[in-house]
């Protein structure tokens, strides 16, 4: 089994990190660069940044914050939200990040995947998909958009291998159903599309105790697991789990 990394995200919301479940009902949890700089400071492997509103807002994402965040970190640092164009992909990753995320413009014009890419490389163009269960339909998800308030018909296991196709270089997969409960990843989901592609996923929405780390890699097949509410609010530390990933045999870099 290849190294699995462990990616705190912080979502961005008024210039604050914020919570909520299932995207509603935030809750503060502290200032984006301090909050980075702890993580890159106890080991996370990556980072993921999101500026929740500016889709919604239809304005662009802060460059002026990522760049004070990516001064605060030393680590690979995604960023996403608002971004429509591979000239905001160019702004942001001059101005920090390492990658970029997009989401509700890839399902407006695909084609930003494959002109990212061959701009900046497909490691460079992640693909994030809010998916949510479909009702009635057991076994299948429909990609959501502007930060969960929009559903759509698209079926997210048939989109990811899609956005592969296109040119995405990963995919961070959020259940909207899971998120911010605690209770654990949709690993459903996660295997049916970590499974459709040959890129790295992360497995984001749900954490709540260290076994549901392991269980999004060991049965949702996740390359990667997206944390925040255990983390923000000091439930466990990365060092905490890395050391009980490594314990039961998954490999990490300490």
């Amino acid at each position: 089994m290849l190294t699995r990394r462990i990616i705190p995200c912080l979502d961005v919301k008024d210039n604050r990190v914020v919570k909520g479940v299932n995207f509603l009902n935030l809750r503060d949890a502290g200032d984006p660069a301090e909050l980075g700089a702890r993580y890159s400071d106890e080991g996370a492997d990556e980072l993921v940044f999101l500026d929740i509103t500016a889709t919604i807002r239809s304005r662009k994402t802060i460059v002026e914050l990522v760049e004070r965040v990516a001064e605060n970190v030393f680590i690979p640092f995604t960023v996403g939200g608002g971004i429509r164009s591979v000239e905001q992909m160019d702004a942001l990753l001059r101005s920090g990040a390492e990658k970029v995320s997009v989401n509700t413009a890839a399902v407006e014009n695909p084609e930003i995947l494959t002109e990212g890419a061959e701009r900046f490389g497909s490691q460079c163009v992640v693909l994030a998909i809010d998916a949510r269960r479909t009702k009635g339909q057991s076994g299948k998800w429909h990609v959501t958009v502007k930060a969960g308030t929009e559903p759509t018909d698209i079926d997210a296991v048939e989109w990811a291998a899609r956005g592969e196709e296109l040119g995405a270089g990963e995919i961070l997969l959020t259940s909207m159903d899971a998120d911010g409960t605690k209770a654990g990843y949709d690993n459903e989901l996660n295997k049916a599309i970590s499974d459709a592609v040959n890129i790295p996923v992360i497995a984001s929405g749900g954490a709540g105790t260290l076994e549901h780390l392991y269980d999004a890699i060991v049965d949702g097949h996740a390359d990667a697991v997206l944390m925040a509410s255990i983390t923000h609010f000091g439930n466990y530390s990365i060092r905490q789990i890395k050391q009980y990933l490594r314990g039961r045999g998954i490999p990490m870099n300490l």
